[in-house]
């Protein structure tokens, strides 16, 4: 599994983002790592709704996040997302650097499993498509 698949957005943390300390609130973090995933998984044409077409759903079963600094008000922000698993589940590693310094600010990760929508059964290796979609032969 050498092969990483990685895309990075630049956004700029809203006011309506802040907690009451004036800094991102912890869970827009999340919302942060999900545009950067869709932003992905849009590179490889595997999205969504093409998920959905295909069959599967892939939702999240773990999350991971480290607040490392800050998040505030106006700072524009890389946020990096990359597939690092795919064999037996879709793994997606996420780092937030300030895009001036390249600063680290926040890392995470989340975990999702292919689910055949018609069974709702969860499936134990990962579905020709994504490996299609990847890049990948069997």
């Amino acid at each position: 599994m050498s092969k990483v698949i990685h895309h990075a957005i630049t956004l700029t943390p809203a006011f309506h983002d802040l907690d009451p300390m004036n800094v991102v609130w912890h869970g827009n973090y999340i919302r942060y790592f999900e545009l950067a995933r869709c932003a992905l998984l849009q590179t490889i044409d595997y999205d969504y709704p093409q998920m959905r077409d295909s069959g599967y759903a892939w939702p999240v079963v773990d999350l991971r996040v480290k607040y490392v600094r800050p998040l505030v008000y106006g700072q524009a922000v890389d946020v990096h997302a990359s597939i690092v698993e795919w064999e037996n589940r879709l793994k997606i590693d996420y780092e937030i650097r300030d895009a001036a310094s390249g600063q680290r600010l926040t890392k995470g990760y989340s975990i999702q499993v292919a689910v055949d929508i018609e069974t709702q059964e969860m499936l134990y290796v990962c579905p020709p498509v994504l490996l299609e979609k990847l890049g990948i032969t069997p």
